[in-house]
């Protein structure tokens, strides 16, 4: 869990969106397509779901996670599940694993995180890294290039309680829309390159025939 920080002299691209909205998924969708077109091919986009199923509404993240590894993604590597946590205990070897394994990582942050009582049930996508257990006064390193948290209560007092008394339903519908976007974001990034592919493989056969036409 966080509360939400800016990077000094850094203002964040923002962007609120309600899950009880059907369009949310294809939103977010278009909004991680832009942003990850960006990213270098060497570049290995990891999303990193940080939580625990010992909290209803610290589980948004090891949820989302589990949703993902039900899918086939071209695009992205997921860690946190509900059998495989990224967590306070573990987000340290977690993070120096990904180094390790991964090429370049680009990380994506999915965590809970308390708000206004008007925000609850929304999710939150922000230019920047997460910094988890901010608002439990916990010192963790940050996480991510962008981060997506999802404000499953109301903060201000007595996180910890507030955490446990999440309603369930409100954690699932967010991780069930957060997972939908990604797979929607998997299937857009991989036409993508599909085109790319297809113009550059015409381009070179256009080249090629030109050169035995001029020899």
């Amino acid at each position: 869990m966080f509360r939400k920080q800016s990077r000094p002299g850094h203002p964040p691209a923002s962007l609120y969106l309600d899950t009880a909205s059907e369009q949310t998924p294809a939103i977010l969708s278009n909004t991680l397509t832009d942003v990850l077109s960006t990213v270098p091919e060497t570049s290995e986009i990891v999303i990193v779901c940080i939580g625990t199923d010992r909290s209803t509404g610290d589980s948004l993240g090891p949820l989302t996670g589990t949703l993902l590894t039900k899918h086939k993604l071209d695009n992205f590597q997921v860690y946190g599940t509900l059998a495989s946590p990224v967590h306070a205990v573990n987000l340290e070897d977690v993070l120096a694993d990904i180094q390790i394994r991964h090429t370049a990582p680009y990380i994506i942050a999915v965590d809970a995180c308390l708000g206004r009582v008007k925000n609850v049930g929304s999710l939150h996508f922000e230019d920047g890294p997460v910094y988890p257990g901010a608002a439990m006064k916990k010192n963790l390193p940050p996480v991510g290039s962008v981060h997506i948290t999802g404000i499953v209560n109301v903060g201000g007092m007595m996180e910890f309680f507030v955490l446990q008394n999440t309603r369930l339903h409100v954690v699932m519908q967010m991780a069930e829309s957060l997972s939908e976007s990604f797979v929607l974001a998997d299937r857009r990034l991989q036409g993508k390159k599909l085109i790319e592919k297809a113009y550059q493989d015409r381009s070179f056969s256009i080249t090629e025939k030109t050169v035995k036409h001029e020899a």
